[in-house]
């Protein structure tokens, strides 16, 4: 079963990605954490495999939660999913240990979903 965190200050925006991503992959459990504290404690509790992480947030950025996360534990997925498209933004994700960077402007339900089975199905052949 696929453990997914969504770490997301917006609740609309979390409620939506939650119900997108519950859509696609029914099976998968799914938990939610508002800002960088709750997303480490939730990390602690139950090591998802897959991460959607925003960059601007109340007190940690993604940015550097996505660093420190990598740091631990490389095998999990961080998908960078922001509203601050541009290249400075990528190139940033990326050298912080991002595997996947989206904008929320121009990705899609279905984009997402696609990307999330790929992902399972990677876990599932390992």
């Amino acid at each position: 079963m696929l453990e997914i965190l969504i770490v997301e200050d917006n609740a609309e925006f979390r409620d939506m990605l939650r119900a997108t991503l519950q859509s696609g992959m029914p099976s998968a459990r799914i938990s939610v954490a508002p800002e960088g504290a709750g997303a480490l404690h939730k990390i602690r509790e139950k090591e998802p495999d897959l991460i959607f992480m925003d960059i601007r947030m109340p007190g940690k950025s993604g940015l550097v939660l996505t660093k420190e996360i990598k740091q631990r534990n490389k095998r999990i997925v961080i998908v960078v999913l922001t509203n601050l498209d541009s290249s400075e933004y990528r190139e940033a994700a990326f050298s912080n240990g991002a595997d996947f960077f989206l904008s929320k402007e121009s990705v899609g339900d279905d984009e997402i979903q696609e990307l999330v089975r790929t992902i399972a199905a990677k876990r599932k052949t390992k």
